[in-house]
Parts: structure tokens; C-alpha cells; sequence
């Protein structure tokens, strides 16, 4: 049997301890242990009008209904639902770690994220853009590839979390063969993909129409597709078509340059259900694609498919790593 999946709940004050107590209300074939306060979560079934018992960890790994086992870190201040606290950022740094290093450690099989609120944390002195980029730090890794998936569909990303303008300068020949190598092999070893086919986008309209409206394709992206077409690339394509069921239909994952190329389709195709992967990882971590909705937390009613969606899918994905 292998280790139990870990969970942070993200912002405290956010959708992120509902999302966990939700999931916990029925019996689950899947172990998993929250890294939270308990208090929190107490205290939030509470306000949700339901019952949970929190189990000490380590110790036993509870899959009972109303049940949930948490290594419990304290936050530092009492949590107001939907009023962001500075105060409350080392709560959420720490969970994050303390996850992370026990997957390194291996007492976890794999790490689920909920949504943190990215301008909170700056604002509390902490440079922070984002779980990909925090978590690529925690496990010394150099490139790690940001992979969103719903309903079949799967998107990678060039660069993340950065603005529009800083993309072209980063799209690099270097970048992109280290985006790919990642890529394909995740592909290939997590997803069990034997001979991954995968499009990559252009970053200008049309693809640069033959350099008339930019160089980035004939200069950086195909010569880094041709150099890995015998793996399965093909590229540079269109955006504005890439996306399309005929295109789609040949393909394992996209590769798109920027985050607002690539992930608007597959949230429209998707939202609500898309899982967040970051590959590159000596861990598996998957994450619920929607932000922390503050306005929403504490009051029920919250649609939950994308964080069962990412459990069942670290669970598959840390399974997969086990037999390989």
C-alpha cells in the first residue's frame, strides 16, 4: 500500500477548508492527510452545517465519512471567512512545506494544493508568483512545466506566471528544449503515454506569418520543434487553430508560449473539472484550477469537481510513479 496523499487547504480564509470538508463527508478509497490547523477545519464544518471529526496524524488514516486526519499546524491568527490576513501567510508557507518535504521524504505519495491568494502573500513581503514556482525552489528543480488537463485535454505552458511583456524575451531555444524534454518524459512516465504526440503553438498571430509578424518562430520555435520531431513535436501552429478538434484529435498535450494563450480553451472546455499538474517534480502535485473565492467560503453550495478531480488524479499519478 502506498503512503497517503497529502492536502494543503491554501488560504485560509478562502474556499480551500470547505473544498477538504466537502470531500470528507463520504467513505473515500483514497488516503489522504490534510496539512492544516484543525481548529480551522472545525470551525468551518461548522459554519458549513457539518460534522467532522479530525484525526491526529501521524497516526491512523481515516477514509471514514465526517472523518479526516490532519498534521496539524496552527494558524496565527483567527481566520475571518473571506478577509484576507497577512498574519496568516506563514500558516500557509508552512503547510506547503511541510507537505512538500514530507512527499521528498516520502511520507506522502503525492501533494494536492488548494487555491492561495498570490496577493496576499506578496503583500506580506513575500515574493511569491505562484505554487509551480514555490514548489520548483522547495525541490531544487531547474525547469519544471506547468500542465493543465480536463476532459482529455491537456495544455503545458512555456512560461507562467509572468507579464505579457517579459514573454518573447523568454522564449528561448534553451527554455523550450528544456519545457519539452520535461514534457514528453512526464508524459511517457506519469501519464503512461508510451509515444507522446504533442503541438506546439506560435507566440505571434498566425504563427509570424512567415516572419511578417514577428521572427520568434523562424528564429527560436521550429528549430526546436524540428529537433524534436522524431519525439513527436510538431510545430510551430497557429494558435487561433491549433485549438480545433481536428488538430486535437492527434494530440496527447499542447504546448502553448504564455498563460492567456493556452489556458482560456482549456477552461472553457473544462472549468470547474481541470486539474492543475506540475511536471518536472521528484513529487506528484496536482491542484484545483479556480482561485480562493473568497466571497463564497463558509457558505456551502461550492462546486467541488475540481478538487476531486485532482485527488483522483494524484492518486492515478502516484500510482502510476509506484509501478514504474
Amino acid at each position: 500500500m502506498i503512503a497517503p496523499l497529502a492536502l494543503t487547504t491554501g488560504e485560509p480564509a478562502g474556499i480551500g477548508p470547505d473544498l477538504a470538508i466537502m470531500w470528507a463527508q463520504e467513505p473515500r478509497d483514497c488516503p489522504l492527510v490534510a496539512v492544516a490547523d484543525p481548529t480551522l477545519l472545525a470551525e468551518r464544518a461548522r459554519q458549513l452545517g457539518l460534522t467532522l471529526r479530525t484525526v491526529s496524524y501521524p497516526g491512523t488514516v481515516t477514509c471514514a465519512a465526517g472523518e479526516l486526519s490532519v498534521e496539524s499546524i496552527p494558524v496565527a491568527r483567527d481566520v475571518v471567512v473571506g478577509r484576507l490576513d497577512t498574519a496568516n501567510v506563514p500558516y500557509v508557507l508552512e503547510t506547503l512545506a511541510t507537505a512538500t518535504d514530507g512527499c521528498l521524504e516520502g511520507r506522502f505519495a503525492g501533494l494536492i494544493t488548494g487555491p492561495v491568494q498570490k496577493s496576499i502573500i506578496n503583500d506580506a513581503g513575500v515574493s511569491f508568483s505562484g505554487h509551480t514556482e514555490f514548489l520548483a525552489e522547495r525541490c531544487a528543480c531547474t525547469t519544471v512545466v506547468m500542465l493543465l488537463v480536463a476532459d482529455g485535454l491537456r495544455v503545458a505552458l512555456a512560461t507562467t506566471h509572468v507579464p505579457l511583456a517579459d514573454v518573447p524575451g523568454l522564449i528561448t531555444r534553451e527554455r523550450l528544449t528544456r519545457v519539452l524534454n520535461v514534457l514528453l518524459d512526464d508524459l511517457t512516465q506519469r501519464f503512461g503515454i508510451t509515444q507522446p504526440r504533442v503541438l506546439v503553438a506560435g507566440l505571434n498571430p498566425h504563427a509570424g506569418e512567415g516572419w511578417h509578424l514577428g521572427r520568434e518562430e523562424i528564429e527560436v520555435i521550429a528549430p526546436v520543434c524540428k529537433a524534436f520531431a522524431a519525439r513527436g513535436v510538431v510545430g510551430p501552429l497557429p494558435a487561433d487553430t491549433l485549438f480545433t478538434q481536428r488538430l486535437l484529435a492527434r494530440a496527447d498535450a499542447v504546448l502553448a508560449m504564455y498563460h492567456d494563450q493556452g489556458l482560456p480553451v482549456l477552461k472553457h472546455v473544462g472549468f470547474g473539472s481541470a486539474v492543475n499538474v506540475t511536471l518536472g517534480l521528484p513529487i506528484v502535485r496536482t491542484s484545483v484550477d479556480h482561485g480562493t473565492a473568497l466571497d463564497l467560503a463558509g457558505r456551502g453550495g461550492v462546486d467541488a469537481g475540481s478538487f476531486v478531480a485532482a485527488v483522483k488524479l494524484a492518486a492515478t499519478l502516484a500510482a502510476t510513479r509506484v509501478r514504474s
